[in-house]
Order: structure tokens, then C-alpha cells, then sequence
């Protein structure tokens, strides 16, 4: 790998919503193929998506797209912890690694909600 680092790549919420994604993926690879396939498939697409959104937004010219693709992120993790809720339920994840994703998103929720809020100028109360 280069040593060139990009800016997103300095985001802890980045790398954060990078391991999510490396996690979930495991757990996915341990699925029957072609058991549930469009959900499996929905949650590839979900997984990634957070950290490609900060990644895309980091990039952007304005501070307000960049705030926008944060919040795009954030609705894509709520997708993941939905879909996290329905394969615990089906038990497709062991409650353990379900509670894992879970405690992932959540700390990924709140740096995310950290980073816009600084963005915004907003304090915290």
C-alpha cells in the first residue's frame, strides 16, 4: 500500500464503518449460498455504504455536502442495524456477533453524530 493517506482516511469514523464492514462481510461469508440471497445482498450493499459516503462527502467542495453525506451514511448504518435485528431474529447471527454489530453501529452513530455536530457548530449540552 502507498504511503500516500487520504483525508477521509484519517477519520476514526472512517476506519470505524471500514472494521464494521470487514465484520459483518465475515459473518455474511459464513451464510448457505443462496439462503436468503436478497437480504444478503442488501446488507453487502448497506455495510459499505457509511464508509463510502464519508469517504464521497469528505471530498466535496462545501462543508454543507459534506454534512449531507454524513447524514447518508448515517441512514445507511440504520439499514444495517435493521438488517442486523431481522438475521439475529432469524438466527442467521449468533446473538453474540449480532450484539457485536449492534455496539459497532452504535459507536459509529455517535461519531457520527460528534463530526456533524462539529460541523454545524453546534456545542454539546
Amino acid at each position: 500500500m502507498s504511503e500516500y493517506i487520504f483525508p477521509f482516511e484519517k477519520l476514526d469514523v472512517w476506519q470505524m464503518t471500514v472494521d464494521l464492514a470487514e465484520c459483518v462481510l465475515d459473518l455474511l461469508e459464513g451464510f448457505p449460498p443462496n439462503k436468503h440471497f436478497r437480504l444478503v445482498g442488501q446488507m453487502e450493499a448497506a455495510v459499505t455504504s457509511p464508509a463510502q459516503n464519508i469517504a464521497e462527502g469528505k471530498g466535496r467542495q462545501y462543508k454543507k455536502e459534506f454534512i449531507q453525506f454524513l447524514y447518508i451514511a448515517q441512514g445507511s448504518l440504520y439499514e444495517v442495524v435493521t438488517l442486523n435485528e431481522v438475521f439475529r431474529r432469524k438466527k442467521l447471527f449468533k446473538e453474540q456477533d449480532a450484539k457485536n454489530v449492534r455496539n459497532r453501529c452504535v459507536q459509529i452513530d455517535r461519531k457520527l453524530n460528534g463530526l456533524i455536530n462539529s460541523l454545524l457548530g453546534k456545542k454539546k449540552t
